[in-house]
Order: C-alpha cells, then structure tokens, then sequence
C-alpha cells in the first residue's frame, strides 16, 4: 500500500515537473516565487516595524507576481487562475495608486 502510493506520487511529480517541462511552467515557477516573496518582504517588514506594515514593495511584488501568474493562466487556459488573478491584480494596482497618491500629499 505504502509502496504503491509512494510509486504514485513519484510517478505524478515527475509527469507535472519533468514531462511537461516547458517555457511556460518555467515562467509560472517564477511569478509563484515573485508573488510568494511578497509575504516575506511584509514579515521582514513587520518583524522590524514591531506591528503589521504593509511596504511599497509587497504591492510591487504583489502587482508583477500577479500579472505573471494572469499571464501564465491565460496562456494555459486555466479559467481558476485567470479569475482569481484578474480581480487581484486590479485590487493591487489601486493600494499602489492610493499610496502613491498619499505619499504626494506630505
């Protein structure tokens, strides 16, 4: 049982990350690091600041990880990606343009 379920999952990771090797899951490999970065940089962050803050460079990272990942779905067609990312990456580019027009006003 334990042999054949190890078998299974080798035999799954090696088809989604050895067979299907290509330019585009090497760019979906790249924009799910750049948008998971975006949380150690708000850790770091906040680990320094004492409090929860949310940096300029979590939005940044946030906006190009997640027009990556929308590019990646729509390349892929993967209508949960595409949908989760549209409404996301629209909801990043607005924090960036409050805060850069807050930061104007000081």
């Amino acid at each position: 049982m334990i042999f054949s379920l190890s078998r299974y999952l080798s035999d799954y990771l090696y088809d989604v990350f050895v067979q299907r090797f290509d330019f585009w899951l090497a760019f979906g490999i790249v924009a799910q690091l750049i948008f998971t970065a975006r949380m150690l940089v708000q850790w770091i962050a906040s680990e320094r600041a004492g409090q929860s803050v949310m940096p300029i460079a979590f939005w940044v990272l946030s906006v190009v990880g997640g027009l990556m990942t929308l590019l990646y779905g729509i390349e892929r067609r993967e209508a949960v990606i595409i949908m989760g990312q549209a409404l996301a990456v629209f909801i990043y580019v607005r924090n960036m343009m409050l805060i850069i027009k807050n930061r104007r006003k000081i």
